[in-house]
């Protein structure tokens, strides 16, 4: 029989040897609760995970959908070179002043660029082949049409992240049959057996997709 104490306890084992946060994300996290953001942005285990991937790769150009308060845009345009640059989507405006605000405050300010709107509005703007990676943090029903996207906007060899694959710990309770773990389940899936795509889905923060284009 299985202890549930024990992935809990690995993870935070594991979380404690990543890279942590610095005292200006930690002052970004602290003001976006206090701004009533919703608190459901990634951790600095997944943060620092998709750093390493980032620099591994040699991404220069990101594409994000899913500001949020900013804090994961910082963590990738850190892993890039000085001429590197991300580009995040935000469809709440709150969020987009919030999060422009600390970027503008932050190491990286002249890497992060916020583009306001729906990602299925903006992604269509942006060019084919433009981009060394891709992060998906948004909407989990728009996620299939993000990858979609995703197939053209990535360069060959390109990196997809795609985080809440686990479906915000629910992905298994086949009772759970809100729309967006439906949405979770369906994309997991078609990731899995995209023919354009090869990848693992990490058990990093609340599930996530690392993947390559081919």
């Amino acid at each position: 029989m299985s202890d549930s104490r024990i992935p809990k306890a690995l993870h935070a084992y594991v979380g404690e040897r990543a890279a942590q946060d610095d005292a200006f994300l930690t002052e970004l996290k602290q003001a976006a609760v206090e701004a009533g953001l919703p608190e459901i942005s990634i951790g600095s285990y997944q943060g620092a995970t998709m750093s390493m991937l980032l620099k591994l790769m040699g991404a220069r150009d990101v594409v994000e959908v899913g500001t949020l308060g900013g804090y994961s845009a910082i963590w990738m345009a850190r892993a890039l070179p000085a001429d590197g640059h991300v580009r995040t989507i935000e469809i709440d405006d709150a969020h987009a002043d919030f999060a422009e605000a600390w970027i503008a405050k932050s190491d990286v300010a002249g890497r992060v660029t916020v583009l306001r709107g729906a990602g299925d509005a903006v992604l269509p703007t942006i060019g084919d082949r433009s981009a060394d990676a891709m992060f998906l943090d948004a909407d989990k029903e728009g996620y299939s049409s993000y990858v979609a996207q995703a197939t053209r906007i990535l360069r060959p060899g390109g990196l997809l992240m795609v985080d809440n694959a686990f479906a915000f710990r629910q992905l298994l309770d086949e009772s759970v049959q809100e729309p967006s773990v439906l949405a979770v389940r369906a994309v997991n899936d078609e990731i899995a057996k995209h023919p354009a795509f090869e990848g693992v889905l990490l058990p990093v923060g609340d599930g996530m997709w690392a993947t390559r284009l081919r």
